[in-house]
């Protein structure tokens, strides 16, 4: 069973594929609320080949893309290396007109249900982005319970130097003059639990340590337990502040959480921090904007579902739901940035039928991705396929924000991303603007890349770079894990 996701990104839909062979497989497939019956599937036995692999990529690609007449008729596999190769030559038409930027991918069941179901990942427990042209890695979040934050590696701190020994470590401007970012992610060395590391960082305090750390099981906490929920007094009025990480179903209950505190201390402006959120499950995004819908009727759209022509009996009108935990939002601050994506534009996206007039943007603008995928699984190989096959839109039929939300609102104002100070700290540039917009202080709209900035990504959330012109950018490695897909930045 896997998930409908809005993007890097993304939510579920319970798609049980069979193992299929590798031309004409049947796959299970059940979408919640999709309508339709499901066909039935028709396993059979096969070898994972690399071509047969392939050929059943081909296969679930041909029936449930989004854009079908971008696709080619036939492909060889032969000529390329690897399942995700294949994907990439076979997107190709759909990735140079802007529609998808590596959307399409191949990655492992278990992994992306351990990260889905509860943050599973293993790693440092850093977010980190690089500045290539002064050949610096900043240190932007560090992860509750994980090895980095415990060793001292927090935000507004600079990664000086990596080595597997203090005999061979190497400074990171040494490293972006061998390879560029891709041999700083190189020598951080893979996911995998025990991998270690000799770093040299200075803290935001402007003190150098040397340590050893290892790479350890550990799971992301959407909401951080040290600064994502708040209450903070804007010139005597009580304002919420939520940051969420990541949509991922161990969200859900700090967001019911967070929402009822906000709720009983009669919060109704608010502040919402998404500045680095890929996205995630499709569902949790529905959840936060049913929270921020109590004042919402149940046969208001929140948001439409909308699948190629030939899978349209899939479907789907998700009305509001308000919750007990609910508020009724008088002003929303979204801050943002290029690695805002996905799930993050969907809440962004839903909010603005509603609320258009008395909402801002905050930061940068987002990514622009108001497609998701729907995950098909071949168990037998451990493979899911996420392909790009839905579009979503918002009460007003918005479904065409590829280039950022920024254009969709009335309100926007740019600021940049401070990591010299905490995040929901009131006086960080980004959460300043914020409170500046809902007290109702002037403030320059968005409008392209902060000079300097810490602020987005050119960088999707797969982790492929994109031929954007910010200065600064979440450092991926070139095959991400699932964390890092949704997760972007981090190690």
């Amino acid at each position: 069973m896997t998930l409908r996701k809005s993007g890097s990104v993304l939510a579920l839909a319970a798609l049980l594929a069979s193992c299929g062979s590798g031309s004409g497989s049947n796959n299970n497939v059940s979408l919640p609320g999709g309508g339709g019956a499901s066909p039935t599937p028709s396993p059979t036995s096969t070898a994972c080949s690399l071509r047969n692999r392939q050929l059943w990529a081909f296969d679930q690609i041909n029936e449930w893309y989004l854009f079908p007449e971008t696709l080619p008729a036939s492909l060889d596999p032969a000529p390329y290396s690897s399942v995700q190769d294949y994907i990439d030559a076979l997107t190709a038409t759909a990735r140079g007109q802007g529609r998808d930027r590596f959307f399409t991918y191949i990655t492992s069941i278990a992994e992306e249900n351990a990260f889905l179901n509860s943050g599973a990942t293993a790693g440092f427990g850093i977010r980190l982005n690089y500045d290539s042209s002064a050949s610096r890695v900043f240190i932007l979040d560090a992860f509750e319970g994980a090895p980095a934050l415990a060793a001292g590696l927090d935000r507004g701190g600079e990664l000086l130097a990596i080595g597997t020994s203090t005999a061979n470590l190497q400074t990171v401007t040494s490293l972006f003059a061998q390879g560029g970012a891709g041999a700083v992610s190189d020598a951080l060395g893979p996911s995998t639990e025990g991998t270690s590391r000799v770093l040299r960082f200075r803290d935001a305090a402007g003190v150098e340590t040397t340590t050893t750390i290892s790479k350890a099981n550990y799971a992301i906490q959407p909401v951080s337990p040290r600064y994502g929920v708040q209450i903070i007094d804007n010139g005597g009025t009580q304002v919420g502040y939520v940051n969420l990480r990541t949509f991922i179903d161990s969200a859900e209950q700090q967001l019911r959480d967070a929402f009822l505190q906000f709720r009983n201390a009669g919060v109704t402006e608010l502040v919402i921090d998404l500045r680095y959120n890929g996205g995630g499950l499709v569902r949790t995004a529905e959840l936060f904007n049913d929270l921020l819908g109590r004042e919402r009727f149940t046969n208001q759209v929140q948001s439409i579902t909308r699948f190629r022509a030939s899978k349209s009996s899939q479907n789907e009108t998700r009305n509001f739901q308000p919750r007990t935990e609910s508020v009724a939002p008088t002003r929303i601050a979204f801050i943002t940035t290029g690695s805002s994506a996905s799930a993050s534009e969907l809440v962004i996206n839903a909010m603005i039928p509603y609320h258009d007039a008395n909402m801002a943007l905050v930061g940068s603008d987002t990514f622009g991705k108001p497609v998701g995928q729907i995950g098909l699984d071949r168990a037998a190989c451990d493979d899911r396929i996420r392909i790009l096959a839905f579009a979503t839109e918002n009460a007003d039929g918005n479904a065409n924000y590829f280039d950022g939300l920024a254009s969709s609102l009335t309100n926007s104002c740019q600021a940049a991303d401070d990591i010299s100070r905490p995040l929901g700290d009131p006086a960080e540039a980004s959460t300043a603007s914020a409170l500046g917009f809902l007290s109702g202080a002037a403030c320059t709209p968005i409008s392209g890349v902060l000079d300097g900035a810490i602020a987005s990504t050119s960088r999707a959330p797969t982790g492929r770079s994109q031929a954007l012109s910010e200065p600064r950018e979440l450092l991926m490695p070139a095959q991400p894990t699932p964390a890092q897909r949704e997760v972007p930045g981090s190690f």
